[in-house]
């Protein structure tokens, strides 16, 4: 099993196919996920040439069940450990969700010639949380319901989730896939509950304005318009707003989950942008 080993000790584990030699993309789960969420990205892009990697955030998968350092500083110091691990030169980093959080904090962190575009996808920044300055956030009684559900009864919650909002299977007329429940499942309960908890804390109310404005590569945000998770109008319209070579690019319909169940769309989109 690849892992590194932190400053601090902890273990994250990554996948890394691929020419060493190739243009490296990078991927960045969401919550409380594991780097398997992106098992088709991963095959997909190895298939078109890249160098693909994808890593389990500290306390999540199968990296270490941390109990400190479940926050969006160390996540980014992470990624720059990993980063600089691999030598990773002219990496596209693509985050979804909370790891869409974890894209915007390390790029906008990274040493130069690290990293050649990013992408967030259905994701966090600016900040989830409604604010004075982003009064379209959510409350903080939503998130408050998140962590009494993870506490009281965690593998309920990591069901009830992908089974409802996360893939839009709570619309009418969906196309429920069992399978995708489960692997969904089977990733969550594999991390630490701690540091999940703490998470929820880390993907709400962290502000990424000023992560965002520093960026200097191209980002494109991809979004879908009924994404029930990270509602479009309080993320991707306020992040574009904030980049200086942003691109947003709007999917009809889409989810929070489009990533995967609507990964043939989403893929091509990539690749074009990958390729521009």
């Amino acid at each position: 099993m690849d892992t590194i080993t932190t400053k601090d000790g902890t273990k994250i584990f990554f996948k890394d196919w691929g020419a060493r030699d190739a243009q490296p993309v990078v991927f960045h789960h969401g919550w409380p996920l594991s780097a398997d969420d992106w098992d088709n990205q991963m095959l997909f892009f190895l298939g078109k040439g890249y160098r693909v990697i994808a890593h389990d955030r500290r306390g999540h998968g199968r990296s270490t069940q941390t109990a400190t350092g479940n926050e969006m500083d160390t996540y980014a110091e992470d990624v720059k450990e990993l980063a600089k691990a691999l030598d990773l030169r002219s990496a596209i980093h693509v985050g979804h969700s909370t790891g869409g959080g974890e894209v915007a904090r390390y790029v906008a962190r990274a040493e130069k010639g690290r990293v050649a575009k990013a992408v967030l996808i259905g994701a966090v920044p600016p900040i989830m949380l409604k604010t004075d300055k982003y009064p379209g956030g959510l409350p903080l009684e939503v998130f408050d319901g998140f962590r009494a559900a993870h506490a009281s009864n965690r593998a309920q919650f990591f069901l009830d989730v992908p089974s409802g909002p996360f893939y839009g299977f709570n619309r009418p007329g969906a196309k429920v896939s069992q399978g995708i429940i489960q692997n969904w499942w089977r990733q969550g309960m594999m991390g630490g509950t701690k540091a999940q908890y703490d998470c929820i804390k880390a993907f709400s109310e962290t502000d990424f304005t000023d992560d965002l404005k520093a960026i200097g590569v191209p980002v494109l945000i991809m979004h879908g318009d009924d994404d029930q998770i990270v509602p479009i109008a309080a993320s991707a319209h306020e992040a574009i707003k904030l980049l200086k070579q942003g691109t947003l690019k709007v999917y009809k319909g889409f989810s929070h989950g489009m990533a995967t169940i609507n990964a043939d769309v989403i893929n091509e989109d990539l690749l074009a942008y990958f390729k521009a």
